[in-house]
């Protein structure tokens, strides 16, 4: 126990310690239910602000591509939801996410129809921007963020700091706050407008579930995640390692591969019996969540393909065949070792990194990925923030400059400073945490130097006409930028997980040596 401080006149260190009592283990409900109680308010204010393609038709946005699926849902039978004919247009933001998007919409839908039934009517509800239809749909999105997100998070900091967690317990409350706060979910969820709470919340409880035992709970789990949003597959293959090096420890490996794969196939055949009724049925399904037409990659992202574009021409030297063959090639082969050294050594920490490095491989080299994709790395490096602050800050630094040209699209400019600012705040909160020491002058500078660059392109991109030959010059600067940022963290995460391989060998020699 930590010895009583005398009465003397307070320093500045006692103000310091009362401006963050909140991120204190002292009285942890209370603390849960204040940050809970800011977060949700900060995603109230950042709700106030415009959203993806607010009076811009003919098409407008992602907000009225939410929309128009709960209209769909709402008026067509199951069967015809994921089908092009009369009544639903596909290329007007045809459904191209898996069933449960689809049933997630519907429940939506009931809600608006209930209060505004205009917004959500068949045909004559396109484009429908009435005051209470907004508030409904970024009711919708609040909801969904306090009764998926909200709990996940909380689950996961709980099975944290109960024994999975072997460093300081007095960072709770602050991890708590950092993955609750994440800058960028808020952001794309309440800003630009869209969902990804649910499918990464679903993912985050998917986690502490496989860190408290749970694997066939979590193994579910992660299924519904995949089923919301397909790009959950960025996290398969470091579930799948970690799952399946555990199966292999255990007595009957055979018997716990086939429960985990019953309950993953159970989950999908639930989720898509309406689909089951004939072959064709689901495969048309499958044909709308992979939109190859699109392209390699849309606008600007910091993956490899869309930086090293600037050099290499992919759209124009290959055919989308090609391409795709290539994607495919590319993310296998780096996910792979990552995977491969799960199965070798599934420890907890090794999971937590797995989780990350397939992320970024997916991110970086996977077909069609969108500057919102980045919010997967995110996640994982959230769970690692007391472990591996510098990654964290780094990455989130750099993913907020990666989504700022689709933010300032957005008009969204204000919340993003204020959100950069708060996140600045709360990371140098004074709590316990394993931060290396730089006392390397030259790593001092050259942070400091990327720091002033990302800051100064932020300045450049706002108030700067680039030359007409080249209109998307900064676009470019801030992908190589992030890229090469992203990159650092990626070869970071995979040095990580050989380390792990080399403890759990070590450990292998010695119990033998016993």
């Amino acid at each position: 126990m930590e010895k009583k401080k005398k009465a003397t006149n307070p320093t500045s260190d006692d103000s310091e310690s009362n401006l963050w009592s909140f991120l204190t283990p002292r009285g942890t409900t209370a603390s849960f239910v204040c940050i809970t109680l800011f977060a949700i308010l900060v995603r109230v204010a950042v709700s106030i602000h415009p959203y993806s393609g607010a009076g811009t038709p003919p098409k407008y946005g992602d907000y009225e591509a939410q929309r128009h699926w709960m209209e769909i849902t709402l008026n067509l039978p199951v069967k015809e939801w994921y089908l092009n004919s009369t009544v639903n247009d596909l290329k007007y933001w045809g459904l191209d996410y898996p069933p449960l998007t689809a049933y997630q919409s519907y429940i939506h839908g009931l809600f608006l129809r209930y209060f505004d039934p205009q917004s959500v009517a068949l045909f004559t509800s396109r484009g429908y921007e009435s005051y209470i239809g907004k508030l409904l749909m970024r009711w919708t999105v609040l909801l969904s963020d306090v009764l998926i997100f909200f709990p996940a998070v909380i689950y996961f900091v709980t099975v944290y700091y109960s024994g999975t967690h072997d460093g300081p317990k007095s960072g709770n409350m602050w991890h708590f706050a950092m993955i609750l706060l994440n800058p960028c979910l808020i952001l794309i969820d309440h800003g630009h407008f869209q969902y990804n709470c649910i499918s990464l919340g679903f993912t985050v409880a998917a986690v502490s579930a496989i860190l408290s035992d749970r694997d066939i709970f979590g193994s579910i789990l992660f299924t519904l995640a995949l089923n919301h949003k397909q790009m959950s597959a960025y996290f398969a293959p470091a579930f799948f390692g970690y799952l399946f090096g555990k199966c292999l420890r255990r007595q009957n490996p055979f018997l716990e591969v086939l429960k985990l794969g019953l309950a993953v196939l159970g989950t999908f055949i639930v989720l898509w019996w309406p689909y089951l009724y004939s072959l064709e049925a689901p495969l048309e399904v499958l044909s709308r969540l992979a939109p190859f037409e699109r392209g390699i990659y849309e606008d600007y992202v910091a993956n490899f393909w869309c930086t090293t574009s600037v050099i290499v021409k992919w759209k124009r030297l290959f055919s989308t065949q090609a391409l795709r063959i290539l994607s495919l090639v590319s993310t296998v082969s780096t996910c792979l070792p990552s995977m491969m050294l799960l199965i070798l050594a599934p420890s907890r920490s090794n999971f937590l990194f797995g989780l990350l490095s397939s992320a970024l491989s997916f991110y970086f080299f996977s077909f069609q990925v969108h500057e919102k994709s980045i919010l997967l790395p995110l996640l994982p490096a959230s769970f690692l923030a007391i472990d591996e602050p510098l990654i964290f800050r780094w990455l989130t630094y750099f993913a907020l400059l990666s989504m700022f040209p689709l933010l300032r699209r957005d008009e969204l400019i204000l919340p993003y400073i204020a959100l950069y600012g708060l996140f600045v705040l709360l990371y140098n909160a004074p709590v316990q945490r394993k931060d290396i020491r730089e006392t390397r002058s030259h790593f001092t500078t050259l942070k400091y130097f990327l720091i002033t660059s990302s800051l100064l392109l932020h300045i450049v991109y706002l108030m700067v006409t680039p030359p007409r030959r080249y209109p998307y010059l900064f676009e470019a600067v801030m992908m190589l930028l992030c890229f090469s940022q992203f990159f650092f963290i990626f070869m970071y995460t995979n040095m990580k997980q050989w380390e792990f391989l080399k403890l759990s060998s070590q450990t292998v020699r010695e119990k033998k040596n016993i």
